[in-house]
């Protein structure tokens, strides 16, 4: 075996080796742990854009709201908000539903119990606000309404009831 003065020569070539092997699995490791942290590898719903429109009837006490585009929403991990001049309803709907203290009927579409749990691009549900239920809705007043999945909000949105 060759020497040299910082020793045999030969033996040294893998340290270098291994050292970039170890530092390369750690970064992957690293970017892994940023991607779950952020979302970005969950296999959720609505992790994409989405959009909603939001129509509210102040002489029917109804709300409608549509699923434009994006990605299908999941129902089941779905919370809905919905305020009345700002004041948010004594009771919010436990979607999906078939019936629900503060809420006249069973809703429609995809907020229905019996329907598929999957809301996609172009389905609308609708659910009418019960008299019971405070704030009631009348023709004027602004309407908002919050949606999140999984405790992200992927819409705000607001009109005015006709």
């Amino acid at each position: 075996m060759r020497t040299s003065p910082h020793g045999p020569i030969g033996e040294r070539g893998i340290a270098p080796v291994l050292g970039v092997v170890l530092l390369i699995a750690v970064a992957v490791a690293l970017a892994t742990v940023v991607a779950v942290a952020t979302g970005g590898l969950s296999p959720g719903p609505a992790r994409g854009p989405v959009a909603f429109d939001l129509a509210a009837d102040g002489d029917e006490g109804t709300i409608t709201l549509e699923h434009v585009a994006g990605d299908p929403v999941e129902v089941d991990e779905l919370s809905v908000t919905i305020a009345v001049d700002g004041e948010p309803l004594a009771h919010q709907p436990p979607v999906p539903f078939a019936g629900a203290t503060g809420f006249d009927q069973a809703p429609s579409g995809p907020f229905n119990s019996a329907s598929d749990s999957t809301w996609t691009a172009g389905e609308r549900a609708t659910l009418s606000v019960a008299g019971t239920n405070e704030p009631t809705i009348g023709s004027g007043d602004a309407v908002s309404v919050t949606l999140a999945v999984g405790g992200r909000q992927v819409a705000a949105l607001e009109t005015t009831a006709d």
